[in-house]
């Protein structure tokens, strides 16, 4: 942690897991906090997937003990809310949690917004840090990957709001697709005020995720 960049909240680590079979599995992890001497990193113990199985990371968590060594490779950077907008519309799973804590917490005071978040049983809702004027809501799906349209309809039904909107995206692959086709081709939302990103693909690894990325790109 010496030579760690400072202010890396938000951002994220590619941290080398060892299995039990020796093999390494490098998987992606937003940092939710940062310390002198220490990161918070949040796993979601999630051993029923779509899969049927825990994936390395899972097995990892599991198992690690007290002082073990992993390697962390980063940071990347942070996709923070921008300032300046009237409205912010959050979007994401279990996987965006993290980010979204710390973006929410960054918000001026007097910001104003809504934050749809998927979990898989409503004792993973969590206390966040945020302005008064931006309401968390929290969707309940206990399969995650099961559900691709639940995000976008939460946001629907919310209806559109006045003023400069900015949104930030952040979940599965497909929830991902749903929500850009609403945002950016039906709201007409640019680069300036839409992040959207992907951070796993139900049923896929992070590797085959990576590739179904860069295809999806490449067809945009």
């Amino acid at each position: 942690m010496a030579d760690f960049p400072a202010g890396s909240a938000g951002g994220y680590v590619k941290l080398r897991l060892a299995g039990d079979d020796g093999k390494l599995a490098v998987r992606t992890y937003t940092i939710r906090a940062q310390r002198a001497d220490a990161l918070d990193v949040d796993f979601a113990l999630h051993a029923e997937t779509a899969t049927g199985h825990a994936g390395p990371a899972t097995d990892w968590a599991l198992t690690v003990a007290p002082g073990a060594e992993v390697e962390a490779g980063g940071p990347g950077p942070a996709k923070p809310l921008p300032p300046g907008h009237d409205f912010y519309l959050v979007a994401g799973d279990m996987t965006a949690l993290p980010a979204i804590s710390v973006n929410l917490a960054a918000l001026p005071d007097d910001a104003r917004g809504l934050a749809v978040i998927e979990v898989m049983d409503a004792a993973d809702a969590q206390e966040l840090a945020k302005p008064a004027g931006v309401e968390l809501r929290w969707l309940v799906v206990p399969q995650p990957g099961s559900q691709p349209q639940v995000l976008v309809s939460a946001l629907r039904e919310a209806g559109w709001p006045q003023g400069n909107v900015y949104a930030w995206a952040a979940c599965e692959f497909s929830a991902m697709q749903a929500l850009r086709a609403y945002l950016r081709d039906e709201r007409g939302l640019g680069p300036d005020s839409l992040y959207i990103s992907s951070y796993w693909k139900s049923g896929l690894t992070e590797e085959a995720h990576k590739l179904a990325k860069r295809e999806d790109a490449e067809a945009q």
